[in-house]
């Protein structure tokens, strides 16, 4: 075996209880998408699911060991702001037990290794740090792997040691050719039976969560808010696409051999270039597949013309990032979108039939107790089908880090302190209030959101008695705070 390609998860840390019955359990798309570039030019591949397997560290290591691979690579991608940083704790472990129990060097990418490289090759048991997309790097290395060569300094995006000293190659190019940089993922080297929608996904047939996809349609987003990460890997904000054609089959493909009906954009911003979107939209109405598909979008790109259309392809959820009622906040962070055009918006959508998951953020720097209680009575009066509600944290790779770096503010001492969802997460502070002020805040607002019985009665009406059952059972659940005990 050429190389090994392992997801590192470890749910229970990440989302506490929660991650039982109600958080999702997604397909490693990109791992997917490397490990068919590199099946495609020769290489053998295999890859190993922790997350979704849910096996620990040293599992991880057994299997690998057991396929004998020239190079085991972790790749810490994860698919919105949140969701690299907080599973590097247990990618370390995994990268440990690699080293020790198996024969083969270790890499590990992704989209926190992208932001510190340096650090993580400093601080994890590993040969390499891939900066970057990571497929060009990862041909590079197996080449030479190959060879038996021990020269890396021609391989692009890597970092390593040679001699004690860390050297590091400039990143390679950004993928231009999509379609043959990023092809259909090798679905059959997941363990496809796995995998688990959101509960809200699902809502309309809550009992049918699973099979589930996830695809990218495009790489990157043209923003730069400050408190996001995202761009980490590419070294600056833009987007580039795959065809509408590609994309299309592979959805072809998911649904005609794995049954898969439940599906995932996973792009950062999937409803903005007009001509992109639609032509899926037009060529999944063509094919007249029966999906049920969520994806992102803004306030200030989508087009109310295009509902109808949307919903008829099987968009039934949009997220849409509101972040905050206050225009002060807001602007600091590079948001300016109005109130009243948020609102409008909404029901526009929710007109068509298209359900609408809102997400907000408590604790942005110049948020106090009473800009977040705005956020609040506007996530209540708008009373979306799901609201997300975050706290503001300072990811690696969003300027929101860098700031918080310069200014000395304390930070999670742990990676999985990232996790929005775990007993040791830590927030920021703001200008005005404390770390405890805002998690207290979000807990609060969270359950208060999902038990009013405005929000319950809507979710009644629309998706029936046994929606609003599980959303009283899962409210159940308090999430335990380290933060919140002291």
């Amino acid at each position: 075996m050429d190389i090994v390609l392992i997801n590192p998860g470890d749910r229970k840390q990440v989302y506490q209880n929660l991650g039982e019955d109600y958080a999702a359990i997604e397909p490693p798309f990109w791992i997917a998408v490397i490990g068919a570039y590199l099946r495609n030019n020769g290489f053998d591949v295999a890859v190993i699911d922790a997350n979704a397997e849910n096996i620990s560290p040293q599992e991880t290591a057994e299997k690998a060991n057991r396929l004998q691979p020239l190079l085991s690579a972790v790749i810490v991608y994860g698919s919105q702001p949140s969701a690299s940083t907080q599973n590097m704790t247990v990618a370390g472990r995994i990268c440990k037990a690699l080293k020790t129990n198996t024969s083969s060097k270790v890499a590990i990418g992704g989209l926190h290794p992208s932001a510190l490289p340096k650090r993580t090759l400093e601080e994890e048991e590993v040969d390499f740090v891939i900066e970057g997309e990571g497929t060009f790097t990862l041909e590079h290395l197996l080449n030479i792997l190959r060879s038996g060569s021990k020269d890396y300094s021609s391989i692009p995006g890597l970092w390593y040691f040679d001699n004690g000293a860390i050297r590091n190659n400039p990143r390679p190019s950004l993928i231009k050719d999509l379609d043959k940089m990023v092809p259909i993922a090798a679905w059959d080297l997941l363990p496809m039976e796995r995998y688990r929608a959101h509960n809200w996904h699902c809502f309309d047939d809550i009992n049918n969560r699973m099979p589930y996809g996830a695809i990218y349609t495009s790489l990157g987003c043209p923003y730069n808010c400050v408190f996001c990460c995202i761009n980490a890997p590419f070294g600056k904000p833009g987007i580039r696409y795959r065809s509408p054609e590609l994309v299309v089959a592979e959805i072809g493909l998911l649904t005609s051999k794995y049954g898969i009906k439940n599906i995932k954009i996973v792009d950062e911003l999937f409803v903005f270039n007009e001509k992109h979107y639609m032509s899926i939209v037009d060529l999944i109405i063509r094919k007249g597949y029966n999906l049920n598909m969520w994806a992102y979008a803004r306030i200030d790109t989508i087009k109310q013309e295009h509902f109808k259309k949307m919903k008829k392809a099987g968009i039934n959820w949009l997220a849409l990032g509101i972040e905050s009622a206050s225009v002060v906040v807001r602007e600091g962070v590079n948001k300016r979108t109005r109130v009243k055009d948020i609102i409008k918006i909404i029901r526009m959508i929710q007109s068509e039939g298209i359900r609408v998951g809102a997400n907000y953020i408590f604790g942005l720097p110049d948020d106090n107790l009473e800009t977040m209680q705005e956020t609040l009575d506007m996530a209540m009066g708008i009373n979306s089908e799901l609201a997300n509600f975050y706290c503001a944290m300072a990811y690696p790779g969003s300027e929101l880090y860098d700031i918080a770096i310069k200014e000395g503010w304390e930070l999670p001492k742990e990676w999985y302190g990232y996790s929005q969802h775990s007993y040791e997460t830590f927030p920021l502070p703001t200008k005005y209030i404390s770390a405890r002020e805002v998690l207290k805040f979000r807990d609060d607002a969270f359950h208060k959101y999902s038990s009013s019985p405005i929000y319950l009665n809507m979710i009644e009406n629309k998706f029936g008695k046994m929606v609003k059952e599980h959303i009283q059972e899962m409210t159940k659940t308090r999430l335990k705070r380290k933060l919140l005990e002291s």
